[in-house]
């Protein structure tokens, strides 16, 4: 403990006493009178050697955007203009805990005039929407530590929380560093597809199987050509906005996790020269957006994903599957974003994407549930844990079975960590176009 918060603590119990001395003891009443005497008057000398809360100036910087699933930081300054000190100075800032973490109190020993005192708090988003950040709230003793003053600054500071569009920039950055490195870029684009593009002449290490011995013949050399990959495919993401993808995973509602990824696959697909469209469905549809291509296009995708909300409905499968289907004029790749619990809700959903298949190739993802797996595995230690060890089994059980039936139907199952989603889901993309099969 402070040795000033011990001679608050010694006074403020002093007072009390000297009262009963003397009221109750006609020997000590005297003392009693000395003491409280004291006691106010060195509360008094305190009180005015104490920082005043209009000495006190703040000066912020917040954030205006915050990315689901990304963390920043609410920076604040603090500066006094007067040469008293603020001791033990505590800072609390308010935020609404819906679509924010309520951040842990920033503490300050000392704080006087010749020093700035930085405050950082950080802003954990917890889903997405328009949060507030609404009160600055601080704290500080005098310098014996007998009084305590608080202020309290009005911030209301609106943020805008919308998918992490800053992660999949730099994901995407990655990925084509790491390809260019190998020398793969150029070859996905040219060389590996069906479209015809040029003729040139063969050079060693080129595939025997694309001379053309018609025109080596003719031109006395070998020769042979060069395909281009096909482009301006399709690509439809469709998400789930039912009550299942509100639960949170790694502190975010699966429908955001859905989204970052979704956002990738878009993002790749677009330089990738295919068209990119989104559609969202639970009860009822709640989004369709025509595709696009083009690198203008991200943005227009970027906003509809922002538009998704989060619902608490069941989702009808049918209507929502048919919907799309009926909307789609030519074949597609459809990446449909959702999850189920077991093999009796899943039915109806594979009933849905049985008619698709026929048509149309899809990638069916889901998040792989750890918390699941954890509890199957856990060593047990009495009966409730077997029981609860026997169910998630099950369940898990119902999850391979559902996945097994949908690759029968040559579904593209995906089932990744959170973190490892994006990543999965864009090489999975990159294997269908290598092998043209949309």
């Amino acid at each position: 403990m402070r040795p000033t918060l011990r001679s608050a603590l010694l006074i403020s119990l002093g007072i009390p006493l000297s009262l009963i001395l003397i009221i109750w003891d006609e020997g000590l009443w005297l003392f009693g009178v000395v003491y409280l005497f004291l006691a106010l008057l060195l509360i008094g000398f305190d009180a005015l050697n104490s920082l005043g809360a209009s000495r006190i100036s703040l000066s912020q910087n917040i954030p205006q955007l915050l990315y689901a699933g990304h963390e920043d930081y609410a920076y604040f300054s603090l500066t006094i203009s007067s040469r008293l000190r603020a001791f033990g100075v505590t800072a609390l800032l308010d935020v609404e805990s819906e679509y924010l973490k309520k951040a842990a109190p920033v503490i300050i020993d000392r704080l006087d005039q010749r020093e700035v005192g930085e405050l950082a708090f950080p802003l954990v988003v917890k889903r997405r929407g328009k949060a507030k950040i609404t009160n600055l709230w601080l704290k500080w003793y005098s310098p014996w530590g007998l009084i305590v003053r608080q202020t309290k600054w009005d911030l209301n500071h609106g943020v805008s929380i919308v998918p992490n569009v800053h992660a999949v920039k730099t994901a995407a950055l990655q990925i084509d560093s790491r390809d260019a490195f190998h020398g793969t870029k150029v070859q996905q684009q040219r060389g590996d597809g069906t479209e015809f593009d040029a003729l040139r002449e063969y050079q060693p290490g080129y595939d025997l199987r694309s001379i053309d011995w018609k025109h080596s013949a003719r031109h006395r050399k070998l020769v042979c050509k060069e395909f281009q990959v096909e482009r301006n495919h399709n690509v439809i993401l469709a998400f789930d906005t039912g009550h299942l993808m509100t639960r949170p995973i790694d502190g975010l509602p699966q429908l955001d996790h859905m989204i970052n990824a979704g956002l990738l696959l878009g993002f790749m697909a677009l330089r990738g020269g295919d068209k990119v469209g989104l559609y969202g469905f639970d009860a009822k549809v709640r989004r369709l957006a025509k595709p696009l291509g083009g690198h203008q296009a991200f943005s227009h995708l970027q906003s509809n994903c922002a538009e998704l909300d989060y619902q608490h409905n069941e989702t009808n499968f049918t209507l929502g599957l048919s919907h799309l289907s009926g909307k789609l004029q030519r074949r597609s790749l459809i990446v449909l974003y959702t999850d189920f619990v077991d093999t009796v809700t899943a039915e109806l959903m594979i009933e849905n994407v049985t008619r698709m298949a026929k048509r149309h190739l899809i990638i069916f993802v889901t998040l792989e549930d750890r918390e699941l797996s954890e509890v199957a595995e856990r060593k047990p230690h009495s009966v409730n844990d077997i029981a609860k060890s026997v169910v998630a089994d099950d369940f898990l059980r119902d999850r391979r079975v559902v996945f097994e039936r949908l690759r029968r139907l040559g579904v593209h199952c995906i089932q990744a960590p959170a973190a490892s989603l994006s990543a999965d889901l864009v090489e999975r993309y990159l294997a269908i176009k290598h092998q043209e099969l949309i």
